[in-house]
């Protein structure tokens, strides 16, 4: 398919079309970008041998981003990534009730979240697209018109992502992707099959909720210390009651540092294959794909089970409209919110 030519990817029930973007480049990378849930439907490179390789969970039409249980494959997930607890905050006296989709939670923005959106394309060319969301005042009960910007854009071995927002009402605000990794290609093993780096030595503890209890705990210790290179196999089975929770990893780690800064490299030693992380964003949530359960068909019809992807979320802190010793959250008129993440991928020499 030509680079950036718009193709059909299916209808919603609305009767609403779902289209896909392609994005490439000489150097072997490809994305599919829908402009539903402004989506990353794929990333590919180009192994030894000229051949694409899929390195992301994905489905294989609309349909399958908009059916019950959609782990939010690939989605710019909004109005607020990860959870704000009890479906509700106080903002400057007034308190907010959010649509709750996780028991009393509010998960990646509620039940009718960004990744839910037909998003219109502003711009696109062979290695960029942008696209933008109008989110009205009160939407899933967030306060303000909120208007959202979401840019992939391939550059050189790297896909950068950039998420804008503007408002006219003080809200608040966190955008992700959430894009689930399996850098080995499809039947590449899973998380089991990697090695991962983050550069942080604080995490924040969940509750059963899979709130954060409020509290930053050093790493040192646990299964959570990823300072140096690990296999992931070994910790999401680790014996510790913060791994048993939520059975596997899934967890906020808090990042030393301003600006844009490497935070995490994820490594496939099978393949040869890396992707380092780097944003200029305060934390990254590490997902382990913990609750696929097998009861959906990802891409090709295969079953998506628990541990088949990893999803590294650069994001804002979870529950910090409740939480006042986490850094604000809050966007006021006049005021852009940004957000910037790079994905950059490699082979080490000789390897397919």
């Amino acid at each position: 398919m030509p680079a950036n030519a718009p193709a059909s990817f299916g209808t919603l029930p609305s009767g609403d079309a779902v289209t896909a973007h392609t994005l490439s480049n000489d150097r072997g990378l490809q994305l599919v970008v829908l402009d539903l849930g402004a989506t990353l439907q794929s990333l590919c490179v180009t192994d030894a041998t000229g051949e694409l390789v899929e390195l992301t969970l994905g489905f294989d039409d609309a349909e399958g981003y908009v059916q019950a249980g959609n782990p939010y494959l690939g989605a710019t997930v909004g109005r607020y990534a990860n959870r704000i607890a009890d479906a509700s905050f106080v903002l400057d006296g007034t308190r907010h009730d959010l649509s709750a989709n996780e028991g009393p939670t509010c998960l990646h923005g509620g039940v009718d979240g960004f990744h839910a959106r037909l998003w219109s394309v502003l711009d696109a060319t062979p290695s960029s697209i942008t696209l933008r969301l109008v989110s009205p005042d009160g939407d899933q009960g967030f306060p303000g018109e909120l208007t959202v910007t979401a840019t992939y854009a391939i550059e050189g071995d790297s896909v950068v992502l950039t998420y804008e927002a503007t408002t006219d009402a003080p809200t608040v605000v966190s955008l992700t992707n959430h894009t689930y990794f399996d850098l080995g290609g499809p039947g590449g093993g899973g998380v089991d099959a990697h090695h991962l780096t983050v550069q942080s030595d604080a995490y924040l503890p969940v509750d059963a909720r899979s709130v954060p209890e409020g509290a930053v705990e050093s790493v040192t210790g646990t299964p959570l210390d990823l300072t140096t290179s690990v296999p992931l196999r070994d910790r999401v089975r680790a014996g510790h009651p913060q791994v048993a929770l939520v059975s596997g990893i899934d967890h906020t780690f808090v990042l030393q540092g301003n600006g844009d800064r490497t935070v995490a490299r994820l490594e496939h030693p099978a393949s040869g294959r890396t992707l380092e992380v780097a944003t200029d964003q305060p934390s990254i949530q590490v997902y382990t794909g913990n609750r696929l359960d097998g009861a959906l068909l990802g891409r090709g019809g295969t079953l998506l089970r628990q541990g088949d992807g990893i999803c590294l979320e650069t994001q804002q802190l979870p529950d910090a409209p409740n939480q006042p010793q986490f850094p604000s959250t809050v966007l006021r008129p006049g005021e852009t919110y940004r957000a910037r993440t790079r994905w950059t991928l490699s082979t080490r020499p000789g390897q397919p």
